[in-house]
């Protein structure tokens, strides 16, 4: 990076955190307890530019290399701790981009300012019960009708598409006003998948909010579809195009989510190491014994190979690689980065001991936390399948 991008990226690490500081980290014990963090934080969220970046200005965004969406990511991770807050409040990032990269140029006014004001959440719908990572097998339905008078204006009249089906496991769905939905329109298989924008408050959308080990506080829902009309002009993209345009959203996800294990991984060092600096035993502090340090600098391997990793996949990102090798780094890093999050955990909690088994501690909500990270955006198994055919292997 260039002197001027470090100066930018120190700049954004320091509004980051104090947002996290006062704004997140204080409330989430509580917000894990209500199951939910209070719509105001989109806002607040808003006000300090973190959920414009990356977005272009016309639609009310601020332009972002991805070095600085990373380092945002990461750094209210480690602020803030909770994978709950993280998930929710930017959802918009696996829920827009498909709307920016390939919707119509009134789909994206419609709908993005809005997102990134702050006063509408978007989500993103793919995952089926029995389909999982397997997005060709969707079952989701979406029939074109033709009976209206063809202007698709979104205001009920025109072509439209009737949509039936079901989603599971989807993040921000019990608040989504927008939601980036697969559907089927066509043959079996891949080549018959579409992508289509349904407005949250369509009649026939019927959500379940679903309860989980961890990330308490996002708001996790299961969605119905039964006969919901939703206007043509909400295509987005071309017909029989979505499963393409969805492989190209979880790349620019998968990053974003080895960004924020490193940031959790982070965390739960940083706890453990003010743990061990306090906490007195045997006459002496944690900190002195030599199993502890060990432990620490384990950690600390494991951190500083995964920001190394993290930072190199970011600048080729900037530089618009796309290249087979990029994404089977980007899929070795997701795994990577999860499992230093996954490791970092354990050992926090072994450090903290008891006190790492009570609800409150960083360390306790980020070890519940692992698994949905190791497995959302792409099971390890998965990751390692694809890598390995984008590499030939």
């Amino acid at each position: 990076m260039n002197s001027e991008l470090i100066e930018q990226r120190s700049a954004l690490i320091a509004t980051v955190e104090r947002f996290a500081k006062t704004e997140i980290a204080p409330h989430v014990t509580a917000w894990d307890d209500a199951g939910e963090f209070p719509r105001r934080l989109y806002t607040q969220a808003a006000a300090v530019g973190l959920l414009s970046m990356g977005y272009p200005e016309h639609l009310g965004g601020t332009p972002a290399p991805w070095v600085l969406r990373l380092a945002c990511a990461q750094t209210i991770s480690r602020v803030g701790g909770s994978g709950g807050v993280l998930a929710s409040l930017f959802s918009l990032n696996i829920g827009l981009p498909p709307v920016l990269a390939h919707g119509s140029l009134e789909l994206q006014q419609r709908v993005i300012p809005a997102v990134l004001r702050g006063e509408k959440i978007a989500a993103l719908a793919i995952t089926e019960s029995g389909g999982g990572s397997d997005v060709a097998r969707l079952k989701t339905t979406a029939i074109l009708d033709s009976g209206g008078n063809g202007k698709g204006t979104g205001d009920g009249d025109g072509d439209a598409y009737i949509v039936n089906g079901e989603k599971t496991f989807i993040t921000s769905g019990m608040r989504a006003d927008h939601l980036t939905v697969a559907v089927r329109t066509g043959e079996a298989g891949a080549r018959g998948v579409s992508l289509l924008l349904v407005p949250g408050e369509s009649a026939g959308v019927q959500r379940h909010a679903l309860k989980k080990m961890g990330w308490h506080c996002s708001d996790t829902a299961q969605i119905r579809f039964d006969n919901v009309r939703v206007p043509a002009a909400n295509l987005i993209g071309e017909e029989g195009a979505g499963f393409k345009y969805i492989m190209g959203n979880f790349n620019g996800e998968r990053l974003v989510m080895s960004a924020a294990a490193l940031g959790f991984a982070q965390a739960c060092y940083e706890e453990a190491l003010a743990w061990a600096r306090q906490r007195n035993t045997f006459g002496a502090p944690l900190i002195e014994r030599q199993v502890i340090r060990h432990k620490l600098m384990d950690m600390q391997m494991r951190i500083h190979s995964t920001q190394a990793w993290v930072d190199a996949l970011g600048e080729r990102a900037d530089e618009d690689d796309a290249s087979p090798d990029w994404v089977a780094q980007v899929c070795l890093l997701k795994n990577h980065a999860t499992q230093t999050m996954q490791w970092c955990a354990d050992q926090a909690v072994q450090i903290l001991g008891g006190m790492g088994y009570i609800q409150g501690t960083v360390s306790e909500r980020i070890y519940r936390e692992v698994k949905v990270m190791m497995i959302g955006g792409g099971a390890e198994e998965i990751m390692k399948e694809l890598a390995a055919k984008q590499m030939g292997v």
